[in-house]
């Protein structure tokens, strides 16, 4: 039984738009191509763990902290007597670890994802304690990228490799358990600690005059530049979206990126800037939000109903 499901992070989303609009440096597209692929391998665990048999409970994505100490936690499974935190990792290519450091194949240090591991299976046994639960933590790191290879020289049972994964969700399937009112209460006070939207710290100043106006196309983010029978469309993938959706989705990501700015018909209809009639943009916006005042200057904001 899934408790929480996993969204993808706003650091994602207002990097991928402002790599759109503005163009990102090197390092903020680095910064981003990892935060994303790291999504994606997320996700793919996340229907992987669609073969769990009943009797657990799944959390996806929590955010916590204990003792002003931040974590996070992938996955995480609790069971009728133990708590399985899962740590999902999507490295691709080889690596290779010597003592306790951990290279890549062009022996470029990385962080030993087992101490990263160790640090929050530390802190939500702490966190555990403090809410008055005592279930034993059996803590795994997950790597489902199938291009992936780790040279080791000893075993590390903690670890699941992808040629693993079917026969450790074996494993699980294969310890029937039965939850109680006492285990769903845990996963419930578990989502409701959860951080909801952490500043980002390493996104990249910007402003609205610097970006790019226009609507994105959602399948490839770049912009539509065809508004043909009431239909947008993009001409680099071909995708097309209605007129109504498009806009109200690019209102979304303007209250993303500039959370401060009031959202009236003018400063819509400069956002999209394709959109050429400020009546259509009035139209969606007085049928999807609230108005608020009658002159010229009016603004929007949702609805409460």
């Amino acid at each position: 039984m899934i408790i929480k499901t996993r969204q993808e992070r706003l650091e994602i989303t207002i990097l991928r738009s402002l790599n759109a609009r503005m163009g990102l440096s090197d390092k903020d597209v680095t910064n981003y191509l990892i935060l994303k692929k790291g999504f994606e391998g997320e996700q793919k665990s996340d229907v992987w763990l669609e073969g769990l048999s009943e009797g657990r409970l799944v959390i996806h994505d929590l955010l916590l902290e204990y003792n002003y100490n931040k974590f996070q936690i992938d996955t995480l499974l609790i069971s009728q007597n133990k708590i399985y935190p899962l740590d999902i990792k999507y490295f691709e290519g080889d690596y290779y670890v010597e003592g306790d450091k951990w290279y890549t194949s062009i022996k470029k240090e990385i962080k030993n994802p087992l101490h990263q591991l160790s640090r929050f299976e530390m802190m939500l046994r702490s966190l555990l304690d403090d809410l008055g639960y005592r279930y034993p933590l059996e803590s795994y790191l997950i790597f489902n990228n199938p291009d992936f290879h780790l040279y080791l020289t000893t075993v590390n049972t903690s670890m699941i490799f992808p040629t693993q994964l079917n026969r450790f969700l074996k494993k699980l399937n294969a310890k029937p358990g039965k939850l109680n009112k006492g285990h769903l209460k845990l996963a419930e006070q578990l989502v409701s600690l959860h951080l909801v939207d952490p500043p980002y710290p390493r996104l990249p100043a910007y402003g609205y005059g610097h970006l790019v106006k226009g609507i994105l196309c959602p399948q490839c983010y770049s912009f539509f530049t065809d508004f043909l029978g009431g239909l947008l469309v993009c001409n680099s993938c071909g995708c097309k979206e209605e007129v109504e959706s498009a806009v109200l989705r690019s209102v979304a990501e303007l209250q993303l990126l500039f959370p401060d700015q009031k959202i009236t018909t003018k400063v819509v209809h400069e956002w999209c800037r394709i959109i050429k009639s400020e009546k259509t943009i009035r139209r969606i916006l007085g049928k999807n939000y609230k108005r608020i005042g009658s002159s010229i200057s009016s603004n929007y904001v949702p609805r409460n109903d």
